[in-house]
């Protein structure tokens, strides 16, 4: 038998397991300016669209920066807002990368309360994640792990047991394979 705690639980795990269902990743090459990012939030603002993780950053030739972005929504609504974004002047191509072969990857730095005598079990749990410890103090433990998000998501169930201190998360990083770009 479930009790409450547990059903509410179970409850909150398919909502956010339904949220991702509806979670798109998009990426856009853009011009380096000032003002460039928030003409582009304002679109998805405008339809009502919410900004899961953004990620931008300069390309190879700095004239141009990369944004990769999850967003949750409407694909009727993403289509639109993927219209109108390439019709920003600012904006070179924007492409839903949704059900398509990428590579996503993500940071994150989880810093963990952690005595001495635990110090060994969350090292062990970090070194299964591909972790590694970045810091340490007498009472916490600082792990850095890259990853998809369900693994990074994985790793802070894991965690959480000794008692997260904070956390941080880059949101996904998204390159399409192969030699086409964006």
């Amino acid at each position: 038998m479930i009790n409450g705690t547990a059903k509410a639980t179970v409850a909150e795990g398919k909502a956010h397991a339904a949220a991702r269902l509806n979670q798109h990743s998009i990426s856009l090459l853009v011009n380096n300016k000032p003002g460039v990012l928030i003409r582009i939030a304002m679109v998805f603002s405008r339809r009502g669209y919410n900004i899961d993780s953004l990620v931008v950053s300069p390309t190879h030739n700095g004239k141009f920066a990369r944004m990769n972005i999850v967003a949750s929504g409407e694909i009727k609504t993403l289509e639109q807002i993927i219209r109108q974004l390439n019709k920003l002047i600012d904006v070179i191509h924007a492409k839903d990368h949704t059900g398509e072969t990428v590579v996503e990857k993500e940071l994150a730095l989880i810093k963990v309360r952690c005595s001495p005598d635990r110090r060994t079990e969350v090292l062990q749990i970090a070194e299964h994640f591909k972790g590694q410890a970045v810091d340490l103090s007498e009472s916490t433990i600082l792990i850095q792990a890259t990853g998809g998000t369900e693994k990074l998501d994985a790793l802070e169930t894991m965690l959480d047991k000794y008692g997260i201190v904070e956390l941080v998360r880059t949101g996904k990083v998204i390159m399409a394979r192969g030699e086409t770009g964006t």
